[in-house]
């Protein structure tokens, strides 16, 4: 159902290669690019993410509440994609373990502040 997701930066360019190592760890490659806007996917028929300076010109700003889930395939690649994270500069938001029966999880910010999650189901 979701097309894709944008996130704010605020220093593109940081942001560009922070998502760059950390997403090409599943597989994601850029697919659309401009000067304001960059985004990522592991295919044509998944979904995206992209990051970008705001439209409207303001700072951009991480929302409380929000967060964005990355979908993996097993409990290792959750456990490098955290990793890769924190390599590159990210905060640690919960380290990788289960999290309720059939659900593996790790919790991370980027360098904006923007909160992001990796999981495995089963």
């Amino acid at each position: 159902m979701i097309g894709y997701v944008t996130l704010g930066t605020n220093d593109l360019p940081r942001a560009a290669a922070f998502y760059d190592g950390l997403l090409g760890e599943i597989g994601a490659k850029r697919f659309m690019e401009t000067e304001r806007f960059i985004a990522w996917s592991a295919s044509e028929k998944s979904a995206g993410l992209g990051v970008g300076r705001p439209f409207d010109g303001r700072p951009a700003t991480s929302g409380n509440g929000t967060m964005v889930a990355l979908v993996v395939n097993s409990r290792e690649l959750v456990q490098r994609v955290h990793a890769r994270a924190l390599a590159l500069g990210g905060k640690d938001e919960g380290a990788p373990g289960p999290r309720g029966e059939g659900f593996y999880a790790a919790y991370f910010r980027d360098l904006d502040g923007n909160k992001l999650n990796c999981y495995v189901l089963g």
